[in-house]
């Protein structure tokens, strides 16, 4: 028995044939079917890429933009096509968080802020990262200001107000006011101050905070004016709402995979994080097989050819949720393997191509990883890189290969091929907490003439996989 999944559009498109569609014309039913499409145009130079959060406070003993700069180079070794710079933004004094204050508290739009450097500085390293063949986006605030943010007192009618006429904040972000979207000179106020950063700094995207807080349709309204700018523009969606890829942006995040990661990892007894309350969270049982359900909801819900981020830690996942080593335990690295070969787009962040197992303090300053020497974190990682870079079955949206999943007799493995073309991968995993006898319960994977990605070596299927263990095999 085999599953068939492609990169987030199959099976919605084949349940739509099924049923004929809503008419009997040919003409309408080619209509309905065009508009589960996302009408975004993807940059091809997205299709296979690696993109990394720069966690610019933390990156260097100063976090400055200057130092960071230096570590251009390496992340081009390293394999890396798109730089996500957390927000650069001079940040909110008011009812500020710990020392520094939060990232995500903007007291200016189009300003720097003064602890990285200044603009110019910045406009160089973005200058240098173009020439070394990488992307720059930037980590944009769209839902809320810091509260003495100049738009407070320039502009009070732009941000929600309560019953007493105040400025509102949300959830537990007391250092915030939150932006009224019901105002149209407000919008227009946004999507100017993106504008800056495109044409004045030359970034090639945002990457957007909580986007699915902000009302859908004022990301349908900015994404042709941003792209009117910047033609091969890069959004990505902190969501994983299906809505926000329909017109607005190229890639939101795999919350929902990252979610089911750690389920498996805790079954298995992998899953380490004490919260605050000095408890493991509690997951219900899940193995490897749940995959394949979560492919097949995602599949149906996305607009065909959107991406979807895959991850096994980012700045949240790291400062609050504990390491990828907290979380993911011996599967790590299996669960790496995955977030490159599934659908989607890999993402690492800051400090993992380091191995670095420790969280990040998220309103201080803390101490830089250690980059070099470069070690066998940084070798897989480039390895990975260069995997998603040269396998065309591997590309995000529906210019990569359909993933065929391969059942077995355990619960606990999750085996599936991709192929595109001349490119094939298969990959092999084992997710669970024993040795698994690799035993298919239908199709079994081709193997012939491929090779062990990682080895070189001659595929060969194997007889059993032990817990954590994988297998990458592709052509010759």
């Amino acid at each position: 028995m085999k599953r068939i999944f492609s990169a987030l559009g199959l099976i919605s498109a084949l349940l739509f044939s099924a049923c004929g569609g809503k008419g009997s014309a040919g003409n309408a039913v080619a209509e309905d079917r065009d508009s589960t499409f996302t009408t975004v145009k993807h940059p091809e130079w997205s299709r296979n890429a690696v993109i990394y959060e720069v966690n610019l406070r933390q990156y260097s003993d100063d976090g400055s933009v200057n130092s960071f700069a230096k570590q251009l180079p390496r992340l081009k070794d390293l394999g890396v096509d798109i730089l996500w710079m957390m927000p650069i933004h001079p940040i909110s004094k008011q009812d500020r968080k710990g020392k520094l204050g939060s990232y995500y508290s903007v007291a200016d739009y189009t300003a720097f802020n003064p602890e990285f450097g200044t603009i110019d500085q910045f406009k160089e390293m973005v200058k240098k990262a173009h020439a070394q063949g990488m992307k720059v986006i930037l980590d944009w605030v769209p839902n809320h200001s810091g509260r003495d943010n100049k738009w407070v007192t320039e502009h009070p009618d732009w941000y929600e107000k309560d019953s007493l006429g105040n400025m509102v904040g949300v959830y537990d972000w007391t250092d915030v006011y939150v932006f009224d979207y019901s105002n149209p000179e407000m919008r227009r106020g946004m999507i100017d101050a993106m504008k800056f950063w495109l044409t004045e700094v030359g970034v090639d995207g945002f990457r957007c905070d909580v986007a699915m807080e902000v009302p859908t349709d004022f990301w349908d309204e900015a994404r042709p004016q941003l792209q009117a700018v910047k033609p091969e523009l890069f959004m990505l969606a902190e969501a994983s709402v299906p809505e926000l890829q329909k017109n607005g942006f190229d890639m939101g995040y795999n919350w929902p995979m990252k979610d089911l990661f750690s389920a498996i990892a805790a079954t298995s007894g992998q899953y380490t994080f004490k919260g605050t309350d000095g408890k493991v969270k509690e997951f219900p049982e899940t193995h490897a097989t749940a995959i394949d359900k979560l492919l097949a909801e995602q599949a149906a819900e996305y607009p065909k050819d959107t991406y979807l981020m895959n991850m096994v830690t980012n700045h949240d996942l790291n400062s609050w949720e504990g390491t990828e080593f907290d979380r993911l335990g011996n599967l790590t690295g299996a669960f790496a393997v995955l977030s490159y070969t599934l659908p989607g787009m890999p993402m690492l962040y800051t400090g993992q191509e380091t191995g670095m197992n420790r969280a990040f303090e998220f309103f201080e300053k803390d101490k830089a990883p250690q980059w070099e020497p470069r070690n066998e974190y940084f070798t897989f990682y480039q390895k990975l890189n260069g995997l998603k870079h040269n396998q065309k079955a591997l590309a995000a949206g529906l210019e990569g290969g359909e993933l065929v999943s391969y059942a077995t007799a355990s619960p606990d493995l999750y085996i599936f091929s991709r192929e595109k073309d001349n490119s094939k991968v298969v990959v092999l995993t084992n997710l669970g907490k024993n040795t698994a006898d690799v035993t298919f319960t239908g199709t079994t994977p081709a193997v012939d003439g491929m090779v062990n990605y990682f080895t070189g070596e001659a595929a060969a299927m194997p007889a059993s996989l032990t817990p954590g263990q994988y297998l990458v095999f592709v052509n010759k």
